[in-house]
C-alpha cells in the first residue's frame, strides 16, 4: 500500500491511475465481462458446437462415401475383370471359327482342284480321240490317195478305203507298241 499513497502524494503520475477511475473502470470491467459471459458466450459456444458437428458430420459423410467408392471401385473392377474374360473367350471362339472356316474353305479348294483335274483329263482324252480320229481320217485319206497312186486304180471305194485305212493304222500301232 506504500506505493499506493506515494502515488497519491504524488501528482500527475501517469502509471498509477487514481483510485476512483480505478473502481469505476473495474466495476465497468465486471459488468461487461458479465453481459458477455451471459448473452454472448452461449451463442459462441453454439455456433462452435454446431461446427464441429458439421465437420464430424462432413467427416463421417465423407468416409461413407469413400467406402461407397471403394466398393463401386471394386465392383468395376469385378466387371472389368469380366469383360476381359468374356472378350478372351469370344476371341478363343473366333480363332477356332476362323480355323474350322480356313480348313472347310481347303477341303473345298482341294475338292474344286480335283474337279477341275478330272475335268481336264476328261477334255484331254475327248480332245485326243477328236485328234485321233481326224488324224486316222486325215492320214487314211492321204494314204488312200498315196496308194491309188501306187496301185495305179482308184480307191475311192468307201468300203474298200475303210478297210486299206483301218489296216494300215493297225500296222503303224503294232510298230509304235513293238518299239516301246
Amino acid at each position: 500500500m506504500n506505493l499506493l499513497v506515494l502515488a497519491a502524494e504524488e501528482p500527475g503520475n501517469p502509471l498509477v491511475p487514481p483510485i476512483p477511475e480505478l473502481v469505476i473502470g473495474l466495476i465497468a470491467f465486471v459488468i461487461v465481462f458479465g453481459f458477455l459471459a451471459k448473452k454472448l458466450l452461449p451463442n459462441i459456444n453454439k455456433v462452435l458446437d454446431e461446427r464441429r458437428e458439421a465437420i464430424e458430420g462432413g467427416i463421417e459423410k465423407a468416409e461413407a462415401a469413400q467406402t461407397e467408392a471403394q466398393s463401386v471401385l471394386e465392383q468395376y473392377k469385378a466387371q472389368l475383370a469380366e469383360a476381359r474374360h468374356e472378350a478372351a473367350r469370344l476371341r478363343q471362339d473366333a480363332l477356332e471359327q476362323g480355323t474350322a472356316l480356313k480348313e472347310e474353305l481347303r477341303a473345298e479348294g482341294q475338292r474344286q482342284r480335283e474337279e477341275i483335274i478330272a475335268a481336264g483329263h476328261a477334255q484331254i482324252a475327248a480332245d485326243r480321240k477328236a485328234a485321233s480320229s481326224a488324224l486316222r481320217q486325215d492320214v487314211g485319206k492321204l494314204a488312200t490317195d498315196l496308194a491309188g497312186k501306187l496301185v495305179g486304180e482308184s480307191l475311192e471305194d468307201h468300203a474298200r478305203q475303210s478297210r486299206t485305212i483301218d489296216r494300215f493304222l493297225s500296222e503303224l500301232e503294232e510298230k509304235a507298241e513293238a518299239a516301246r
